[in-house]
C-alpha cells in the first residue's frame, strides 16, 4: 500500500517506518519538525516528506493514498496542558479534518493513534476493555476521546478508519522521549543512581513498547478490512500493567547501585487505570508482542550506557518536548498557537 504516516518522525514514528517499508508498503511522512535535531541516535528513515502544519495541509496533499496513519499530536499531558485550545486545535480539530480530508481523497483507511489515557480515572479496580467509559482527566485524554467520537461516525463503504488506544508507550528510540514514566526511570536511575518516583508509586499503567505499537498499526493495515472497520483496539498486553512502583523495583534491579527515592510532595496520581488488551489478540491473531516491560527497562539500560547518557543531556530540549516547545517559542520561531514564524 501507499501510506502517509503523519508524525513519521516523532518517537513511534521513527520506529514505525521502517517497520512498515520492510514489509514493502511505500510510505510518504508528514511532520512539521518541532523536534528537528532531537535526536538519541542515528537510524532515522529517509522517505518523501511533506513538511507541514497539519492543520493547513489540503486535500491534494491526500490523493492517492491507500491509508493514512495518523500519529502526529502534542504529545503528552504536560505539553497539552501549555495551551489546551492549542491542543484541542491540534489533537482534535485538525485530526477530524484530516479524516474528512482523506475520505474526500478517496483514502480507503485512517489508522488513528488513540491513547488509553482516554479512560483516565478508573472507577473500581477491575480490567478495563473497549467498551469501558470515558473518564479522561487532561487535556491530551479528552482530545483522544473527542477525535473517536467525531471519526466514528465517518465510517463508511469506501472510508474505514480503526482507533488503536496504546497504553502507555516506552523503549529506544532514534527520537526518544524522556517524558515517559520508564525511560524517565530508567534515565535517572543511570544518570543519579536514584530510581526517583514522581507519585506515591500506587497508580496504575498499561505499559507497551513503541516496537509493539507499530506491530499493532502494521497488523491493523494488512487486516481484512472487515475486521477492524470503524473499531476500537487497547494496544499491548493485558499482563503488562503495572503499579509504577512495581516498574521502580524492576529498574532498581536493573540498574546497578540504584535506589528508590519518592520526591517530596509527591502524592496518588489521579491517572490510574488498567485494562484488557484481549480484543487485539482474538481478532488479529497475527499481532504477537514481542517485549515486556522488564526486557524494555534492560534496553533502555543498555542504550543509555552506550550512549554515555548524562543527566543534563537527559533534562534538555532534546528529550523533554515540553522544553523544546518552550525553546522555539523564546526564540520567537513559532508562535503562541505552535504556528512557525520562521524555520
Amino acid at each position: 500500500m501507499k501510506v502517509l504516516v503523519t508524525g513519521h518522525t516523532g518517537y513511534i514514528g521513527a520506529v514505525l517506518v521502517p517497520m512498515l517499508r520492510t514489509a514493502g508498503h511505500e510510505v510518504v511522512g508528514l511532520d512539521t519538525e518541532f523536534f528537528a535535531g532531537c535526536d538519541f541516535s542515528d537510524g532515522l528513515a529517509e522517505v518523501p516528506t511533506l513538511r507541514a502544519d497539519l492543520r493547513e495541509i489540503g486535500v491534494e496533499a491526500l490523493a492517492g493514498f491507500d491509508a493514512v496513519l495518523h500519529l502526529a499530536a502534542l504529545s503528552n499531558d504536560p505539553l497539552g496542558d501549555l495551551n489546551p485550545d492549542c491542543t484541542y486545535d491540534i489533537n482534535h480539530r485538525a485530526s477530524v479534518r484530516l479524516a474528512r480530508l482523506a475520505k474526500e481523497a478517496g483514502v480507503g483507511r485512517f489508522l488513528f493513534s488513540s491513547s488509553c489515557s482516554l479512560y483516565g480515572v478508573a472507577a473500581g479496580d477491575g480490567l478495563l476493555a473497549e467498551d469501558a467509559a470515558f473518564n479522561p482527566v487532561t487535556a491530551y485524554g479528552t482530545s483522544k476521546v473527542r477525535v473517536e467520537q467525531d471519526v466514528s461516525p465517518l465510517a463508511d463503504e469506501t472510508f474505514s478508519p480503526t482507533f488503536l488506544r496504546n497504553a502507555t508507550a516506552y523503549g529506544v528510540s532514534p527520537r526518544l522521549r524522556g517524558d515517559l514514566v520508564v525511560n524517565n526511570l530508567v534515565a535517572f536511575a543511570y544518570t543519579t543512581g536514584e530510581v526517583l518516583i514522581a507519585s506515591d508509586g500506587t497508580p496504575w499503567r498499561p505499559l507497551v513498547h513503541i516496537e509493539d505499537i507499530s506491530r499493532a498499526f502494521l497488523a491493523v493495515l494488512q487486516a481484512p478490512r472487515e475486521l477492524v472497520h470503524n473499531q476500537s483496539f487497547n494496544v499491548g498486553r493485558t499482563a503488562e500493567n503495572y503499579q509504577i512502583r512495581d516498574v521502580a523495583d524492576m529498574v532498581k534491579d536493573v540498574v546497578p547501585g540504584s535506589r528508590i527515592r519518592y520526591a517530596e510532595g509527591g502524592g496518588p496520581d489521579p491517572r490510574c487505570y488498567r485494562v484488557n488488551c484481549d480484543k487485539i489478540a482474538r481478532t488479529l491473531p497475527e499481532f504477537r508482542p514481542q517485549w515486556t516491560v522488564r526486557r524494555g527497562v534492560e534496553q533502555l539500560y543498555g542504550a543509555f550506557k552506550e550512549h554515555g547518557l548524562t543527566i543534563d543531556e537527559f533534562q534538555s530540549t532534546k528529550y523533554l518536548r515540553l522544553k523544546q516547545i518552550k525553546k522555539l517559542q523564546a526564540e520567537q520561531r513559532i508562535d503562541e498557537t505552535l504556528r512557525w514564524i520562521r524555520a
